[in-house]
């Protein structure tokens, strides 16, 4: 028996009893693999996976799917978190923090005008309704409050759409609308959407929903060129958002998903689309319980106001937006930088229903009498200015026919000479100092002068060669302050400023509101015949002095300024007392004579107590009429200017008339405007504290041509300068006018219009009767007064 191990063979027989392969390795010798036939054993005993072949290689193993899950999920975490990083909340784009200025009434709440390109107004979300917040929570999402600042799906779904270039898809919530509006763009890109993403999430983390929905309520557009809702209140339907109704407030909070598809007004064909989307609105509010349904059937669709032009600085509104521009930063209250910044709400102290008075006032006394067919009507234009003597408000401008049209402003232009306008203040000034004249006499209204045509002004040292003419040289020999007021008498009035001191003049015109640095405001004799050219809104300024008995407050034109609802300071005004109230209240007693029978009968036609003085440039280049009544100091002027070179040129022929005077149109004007703008008020009568002197007898009922106690002598014009200037201020007075009205039927010294008793205090007067048809200038030769020569010989024409 061998003891040799049994050897292996093909044979199966030569195998182990069982059929088994002998395991002892040094039995049987290794032998190589299989060459990977589907489902052979591997070395280490586990069964090899079948290869995957055809269409089975396409479809991802669930080992794949798994890991792609996991890796995308880690790419979105990653770039969720570098992205949170990354990307700040950026400073607001200029489009959606551009504001206009706003100018409103002295209500407070009428709008004037808007100026800059962008129509916006911010205001604070606690002056919109809850109604109208409602209403644009149930237009675009009634969650707001209650959700994340991003719903995912319509994210999602609109980042996908602009991906494939299936256009633009709705489904952001307030606050990813808020971000596009306020800090990004309306681009459609991808970039776009992912800033919008996180800025969205870090500012729902940074600020307060009523912050982000206030936000949104400002930068919106509503169409109409309307940004914001106060804008849109305003475009719609003319109120401020405060004043909408759920009705009016549902139907902006439908604009918002498309402003051009719900203009009914605009597109009357997109009616049944926008009713549809209003009831959308109103029944959302009904379902968040924001609206009873008792309310909700109870409304009727608030059809919008017409659609406004972009009229924007037409009319008056330029004159207005101008005058107050200039007067913010010539207080130092704003400077046209920082107001071009936008968004002030300006107060002006202008009141709507006086100004739409004197805007109709100018147009049927001036306007409407001009024709293409003459010539000189191309030259007119008109400026005019009222002031509340009370508070120093200007309630009411007038700058022109058009600032689209014609740009310099009538009312606050310093370039046309005042004309006997200037002469109340010659008298006042000699009142408050207790003047005399140059034979010691003290000047009160019954003082007497010498009225002589080209009578040489005298100065205690002797001539002065000054020598102003009276109007179509009419002599009036001896004649009293009061009678050469109602006339208008030019040698009068120069001698009287040089018996005051025509330095005191000018202080006192300064003391009453008129500028120191007006042009031509200069101390000579001729300062009293108005060469000085103040502007309208300043004569209106300085004769409410005189209204309220000598106390002055300086003019103003803004009442309250605002920005995103904070109020800015306005610098003190005080009130002083310019001159004394005896001075000031005699000076009105002159000037009602004036109104009563002298060259301003006109302005009777208020229908109420009135004082007031006419005046005209030299060569009728300008004609004023400066009047007030107890609560109104009103100024009316008509100009004459080439339109094409912005010449000063004379007024001969406007409006028909051979000549221009303030007695015709300006008072015509003041007339209408101020029975207009006082209607419906009690009529007030003046408490004057005046007095009037005593009367000093006539010298030339004894024979002589000098007035009592005179030495000067009554001489013509000086052989050694020109004569003065012809003065240039007709009064239109009635046909059957008072012996007072028309120095051509009233003898040089004749007995004033309007006697007054000597010595007269606290006189008044009853409410004025309407005038008697006014006759033609060219028929009135007498009471005309205009600006004389600036200084002693200078000739005029």
């Amino acid at each position: 028996m061998s003891h040799e191990p049994p050897q292996h063979s093909s044979d199966p027989g030569q195998q182990g009893p069982e059929g088994w392969t002998p395991r002892d390795a040094s039995a049987a010798p290794p032998s190589p693999e299989p060459p990977g036939e589907e489902g052979a054993p591997t070395k280490k005993g586990r069964t090899k996976r079948p290869k995957r072949t055809g269409w089975r290689r396409a479809v991802p193993t669930w080992r794949m799917v798994l890991g792609g899950v996991l890796l995308l999920a880690l790419l979105l975490v990653g770039g969720f978190v570098a992205g949170y990083q990354l990307i700040d909340i950026p400073a607001a784009n200029a489009a959606a923090t551009a504001q206009a200025n706003v100018y409103v009434y002295a209500d407070g709440k009428s709008v004037i005008a808007r100026d800059g390109e962008i129509n916006r107004e911010k205001i604070p979300l606690r002056r919109i309704p809850r109604t109208v917040q409602h209403a644009v929570l149930a237009a675009e999402d009634r969650d707001f409050y209650s959700e994340d600042a991003i719903d995912l799906k319509a994210t999602v779904r609109a980042g996908w759409n602009t991906l494939t270039g299936k256009g633009r898809q709705g489904g952001s919530t307030i606050t990813q609308q808020y971000v596009k509006n306020y800090y990004l763009g309306q681009e459609q890109t991808l970039v776009r959407k992912a800033k919008e993403f996180f800025i969205s999430v870090k500012l729902d983390r940074e600020q307060s929903k009523d912050d982000i929905l206030e936000g949104y309520l400002n930068t919106s557009y509503f169409g109409r060129n309307a940004y914001g809702i106060q804008a849109a209140a305003h475009a719609y339907y003319g109120k401020d958002v405060e004043d909408l109704d759920a009705g009016e407030g549902a139907y902006l909070a439908s604009l918002l998903n498309s402003p051009s598809s719900y203009d009914v007004v605009s597109h009357p064909e997109n009616r049944k689309a926008a009713l549809a989307r209003w009831d959308y609105v109103l029944d959302g509010m009904v379902k968040q319980d924001w609206l009873t349904r008792s309310a909700r059937r109870a409304m009727a669709f608030p059809t919008p106001d017409e659609a406004k032009p972009a009229t924007a600085l037409s009319g008056q509104r330029g004159y207005i937006v101008r005058a107050v521009e200039a007067y913010l930063a010539g207080h130092k209250i704003l400077d046209a930088k920082t107001l071009a910044t936008g968004g002030y709400r300006i107060t002006t102290t202008l009141q709507k229903d006086k100004q739409d008075a004197l805007v109709e006032a100018v147009k049927d006394n001036v306007l409407s009498k001009t024709s293409e067919d003459r010539e000189a009507d191309r030259n007119v234009r008109a400026g005019g200015a009222s002031v509340d003597p009370a508070t120093g408000h200007v309630v009411a401008l007038y700058g022109g026919v058009d600032y689209t049209r014609q740009y310099v402003n009538n009312a606050t232009r310093r370039d046309y000479q005042v004309g006997s306008t200037f002469k109340p203040f010659v008298l006042a000034a000699a009142l408050a100092n207790g003047s005399t004249t140059q034979a010691g006499r003290a000047i009160t209204p019954n003082t007497r002068y010498d009225g002589t045509n080209e009578r040489t002004v005298q100065s205690s040292t002797g001539s002065t060669g000054y020598s102003p003419a009276n109007e179509d040289d009419v002599d009036y020999g001896s004649i009293t302050v009061r009678e050469a007021t109602d006339k208008s008498v030019n040698a009068v009035y120069a001698q009287m400023a040089q018996d005051v001191g025509p330095d005191e003049v000018k202080d006192t015109a300064v003391a009453l509101g008129i500028p120191r640095d007006t042009p031509d405001l200069t101390a000579t004799p001729s300062i009293a015949l108005g060469p000085a050219t103040a502007s309208v809104v300043d004569m209106a300024s300085a004769y409410a002095t005189l209204a309220d008995h000598g106390r002055q407050r300086p003019h103003t034109l803004v009442a309250r300024i605002t920005k995103n609802g904070t109020d800015l300071e306005l610098p003190a005004r005080t009130t002083r007392q310019a001159i004394s109230r005896e001075a000031a209240d005699t000076t009105t007693s002159v000037l009602l004579s004036v109104v009563e029978g002298g060259t301003g009968t006109a302005a009777r036609a208020a229908g109420r107590p009135a004082a007031g003085k006419t005046g005209t440039a030299e060569e009728d280049r300008a004609a004023w009429f400066a009047g007030y009544t107890p609560e109104l100091a009103t100024v009316i002027a008509v100009m004459g200017q080439d339109p094409g070179t912005g010449v000063q040129k004379p007024l001969y022929g406007a409006l028909g008339l051979a000549r221009m005077n303030g007695g015709g149109a300006p008072a015509q004007t003041w007339g209408a405007y101020t029975r207009a703008a006082l209607e419906g008020s009690r009529v007030r009568d003046f408490e004057l504290e005046a007095d009037e002197g005593p009367e000093e007898p006539d010298p030339e009922e004894s024979g002589s041509s000098k007035a009592p106690g005179d030495t000067e002598e009554a001489e013509g014009g000086d052989t050694d300068s020109p004569s003065g200037r012809r003065s240039t201020d007709r009064g239109t007075g009635p046909t059957e006018a008072p012996s007072g009205d028309d120095p051509a039927a009233t003898p040089p010294g004749g007995a004033p219009a309007t006697p007054h008793p000597k010595g007269r205090k606290a006189a008044t007067t009853a409410p004025a009767t309407p005038p008697r048809p006014a006759t033609d200038a060219a028929s009135a030769p007498g009471g005309r007064e205009a600006a004389s020569a600036p200084s002693a010989g200078t000739t005029r024409r």
